[in-house]
């Protein structure tokens, strides 16, 4: 079956999701939501999703016009609200998986939505962070995905800090006592994590067609490379199927534009 890259971006990521994912999107969050749905067909049968921090396990028919859309509720176990439910879930550990994107991603996971240029006087003010910097401190495990593997948008230093990965390098997050940490970045080039010695990404995987040398063309800092790349494996006809099924209309094309 003939696939985009936003079918291969969404089976990398789905794949990453391990069966005990209680996980939760925010706005613009097709690719994820996505992902989860596709983990939770295949091999994560138990992963729990809460749909826009509101619906717990729901089981839509197909992906709305909007991933904060009443739409993704449908055959929910309960509806939570978020000042009283959500964030005490975040908060005690029982939401243990989030997706970021950002305007500005930085070796370490750091992320900004929030300005471009300086905070008193920017050349452009971003939508915000929202709950970035709450959510990044208190869930365990994060993923990073970004539709546009740019210099522009993988950046040496970010001009705001709207959400902390692994701060400022190794032992930060712990001197903070903060949990978990970013775990993995999909982007329409590649697949990256962080190595361990460093807390800098590190190249995983090249999709299909790209090279490492074009990956460290479009990226802002110096990607750690540790020996032969090998490529992203593509997804599957039944992975292709469930994606198909459950955004029928392509919302999550929405994503690549710009």
């Amino acid at each position: 079956m003939s696939y985009g890259i936003d079918d291969l971006m969404i089976a990398a990521l789905a794949r990453e999701l391990p069966n005990d994912t209680r996980a939760f999107n925010g706005a613009a969050s097709f690719i994820p939501v996505c992902a989860f749905m596709l983990a939770r067909a295949t091999h994560a049968p138990d992963l729990v999703w809460v749909a826009g921090s509101i619906a717990v396990d729901p089981y839509p028919e197909r992906v709305p016009e909007s991933t904060l859309s009443d739409g993704l509720w449908t055959r929910a176990t309960m509806l939570q609200t978020s000042a009283f439910d959500f964030w005490a879930y975040a908060q005690n550990g029982r939401l243990n998986t989030f997706c970021f994107r950002g305007a500005q991603i930085d070796p370490y996971g750091n992320v900004n939505n929030t300005v471009i240029g300086p905070y008193a006087r920017p050349k452009v003010r971003l939508p915000g962070g929202g709950g970035m910097a709450d959510l990044s401190c208190q869930v365990p495990r994060v993923y990073i995905w970004s539709t546009t593997h740019t210099p522009r948008v993988f950046v040496e230093r970010l001009d705001f800090r709207s959400g902390i990965g692994w701060g400022d390098g190794p032992g930060h997050r712990e001197r903070l006592g903060l949990p978990g940490g970013p775990r993995l970045v999909v982007t329409n080039l590649c697949v990256m994590d962080f190595a361990p010695e460093t807390r800098r990404m590190r190249l995983r995987s090249v999709h299909p067609g790209v090279t490492v040398d074009q990956v460290k063309a479009a990226t802002g800092f110096e990607v750690q490379v540790d020996g032969d790349v090998p490529v992203t494996p593509e997804p599957t006809p039944a992975e292709i199927e469930v994606i198909r099924r459950v955004d029928p209309t392509g919302m999550r094309k929405r994503e690549l534009a710009g």
